[in-house]
């Protein structure tokens, strides 16, 4: 079974959407992306993502 961690080699910030992308196999700029759009949306993803770097451990 799979388990979701933040990325401790391919990070920006808190390493975050480098360990979505190695769960999800995918390229962590699209999850970058993702997130830098929805910044702009009403709901707070700005929290979500101090929230998800503060749950999920380091590697």
């Amino acid at each position: 079974m799979k388990k979701l961690f933040r990325s401790t080699t391919d990070k920006s910030l808190g390493g975050v959407c480098g360990g979505l992308a190695e769960y999800t196999n995918s390229d962590p700029t699209i999850w970058r992306l993702l997130f830098l759009a929805l910044i702009c949306a009403p709901f707070p993803m700005i929290f979500i993502y101090c929230l998800a770097w503060i749950i999920i451990p380091k590697k």
